[in-house]
């Protein structure tokens, strides 16, 4: 669509404005600028609200507070940590890019799109996060409360709206922008938005409502790595002590397994 100067600058102002009224800026990923911990909470962030976050960020960054302390941790610890985040690949992921960057970057994130791509856990979305948060370049950063906002204030006439159409303007709009705060303030921004004019995401073409929790595998994955959290278990023991479905539990078993978030030694299943 065409957007005129005078509407995106018009834009960017209720943007700001929003911002300096209501923005997020004790959040605790806010306050660092090492891009280790601003990994972590991007991970974490990642299909979790941010209430959920704050207190599991405090107790993740309290027994790993640097990349090399994570690196050198055996998984299972990780995913332990983590749980009552959900998602459990993406500890997985952490504890591989931890690995990675202390054996291949000297311990330090790599501080380009080309780079971060190659690293475990790390999509377009996750990069551009990466690139304006840790090390505030420019980029064009695409996530559910950024396209909220642009759905809601350009496409509110619109029905299947393609990411394509927005990635343009994503990027005109944060043109001379700082990139680190300007990106904030569209997360906060679309956070407000959804909570206030229901979520503009269904407008998209790539909405995809989110299936309940409750009942569901996740569930059950869920249930199975917090038992492991407490020692290594026989699989009829699992079945036993988990009371579900025994089909369900061990079809989880064999996903976990294949996936490396667990591992079966001697008969006992185990964490990592």
């Amino acid at each position: 669509m065409s957007v005129t100067d005078k509407q995106l600058k018009s834009f960017r102002k209720i943007v700001w404005d929003y911002y300096r009224k209501r923005g997020r800026r004790t959040l605790p990923w806010r306050n660092t600028r090492d891009s280790y911990k601003i990994f972590v909470s991007e991970l974490m962030l990642q299909q979790t609200q941010v209430q959920r976050v704050s207190p599991k960020y405090a107790e993740f960054l309290k027994l790993f507070p640097s990349v090399q302390a994570l690196a050198t941790a055996p998984l299972s610890e990780a995913l332990k940590a983590w749980q009552g985040l959900g998602y459990n690949r993406r500890a997985k992921f952490l504890h591989q890019l931890a690995q990675e960057v202390v054996k291949n970057y000297r311990g330090k994130l790599p501080a380009t799109e080309a780079e971060l791509l190659l690293l475990p856990g790390i999509g377009k979305a996750t990069a551009a996060a990466m690139l304006a948060f840790a090390f505030n370049k420019p980029t064009t950063y695409l996530e559910t409360n950024v396209r909220s906002v642009f759905l809601h204030h350009f496409f509110s006439d619109r029905q299947g709206v393609d990411d394509g159409e927005l990635l343009p303007l994503i990027a005109r709009a944060a043109e001379d922008q700082d990139p680190r705060t300007w990106n904030w303030a569209l997360l906060d921004y679309g956070a407000y938005i959804k909570a206030t004019h229901g979520n503009p995401n269904k407008k998209s073409k790539h909405y995809a409502k989110q299936s309940k929790f409750e009942g569901s595998n996740r569930q059950v994955r869920g249930a199975v790595l917090r038992l492991l959290g407490d020692g290594g278990m026989k699989e009829s023991d699992l079945v036993s002590a988990l009371g579900l479905d025994t089909e369900r539990v061990l079809k989880s078993v064999v996903g976990l397994l294949k996936e490396g978030l667990i591992s079966k030694r001697r008969g006992y299943l185990r964490l990592g």
